[in-house]
């Protein structure tokens, strides 16, 4: 890894949300192409992040910083992303189901999703399954991530899943869940396609779903 790339990958991991997009925009006007800069720094330094997260070394409030660093990076990267036909990974469509207002959970698993490479609609919390179906027909997303902390609302999961196969989406899409009530078995037993237990095994989870893991 160059120099500036690897000061980068440091911005991101200690989360330095001025600096990162700065040392992007260098890196550009040195003609180091937004590709290398998005796998060879943003990617590498998220990684980290999952990584140390996933350990206990690293914390919520310092995740989201890191993760603030590349969404700042990002948006700097992105039209360069798209002027050079760089394909992010897929689209995810997020979102906290009907009647749970939670959802600091759902933003760490979009801010990992983002950190892995994908891009992420954020359908926000309390979201209806009429919501989520209208999402995915405007966006067309490859995954569907639906985030409950309530035991009261996990069956708005099995609900939204419902809804989504009778409208004739079910083949279209993934469905990812998770959230502090629900394990492995309730994620079967609703006709999700996985349960991702923390928000760095949802990023993980969204790369298998897409052949990227």
């Amino acid at each position: 890894m160059s120099e500036s790339l690897e000061r980068i990958s440091t911005a991101i991991l200690e989360g330095d949300e001025e600096k990162a997009p700065k040392l992007v925009a260098r890196a550009l006007r040195k003609q180091v192409s937004a590709k290398d800069i998005l796998e060879n720094a943003l990617l590498v330094g998220m990684g980290e992040v999952g990584v140390r997260f996933k350990a206990g070394d690293m914390f919520v409030p310092e995740v989201l910083m890191s993760a603030e660093a590349m969404r700042a990076s990002m948006e700097l990267l992105r039209p360069e992303l798209i002027r050079e036909g760089v394909q992010l990974f897929g689209k995810i469509l997020m979102g906290t189901v009907k009647g749970d207002l939670h959802d600091i959970g759902k933003n760490l698993v979009n801010m990992m999703c983002e950190g892995a490479g994908f891009e992420v609609i954020d359908l926000g919390f309390n979201a209806a399954p009429e919501k989520f179906l209208d999402a995915i027909k405007e966006h067309q997303p490859q995954i569907v991530g639906m985030s409950a902390m309530l035991t009261t609302t996990m069956r708005a999961m099995g609900y939204t899943i419902k809804a989504i196969e009778e409208a004739g989406l079910r083949d279209q899409v993934k469905i990812m869940v998770g959230g502090a009530p629900v394990d492995a078995e309730f994620a079967k037993r609703i006709g999700a396609d996985g349960y991702g237990s923390n928000a760095p095994a949802g990023a993980e989870l969204a790369k298998q779903f897409v052949g990227a893991a």
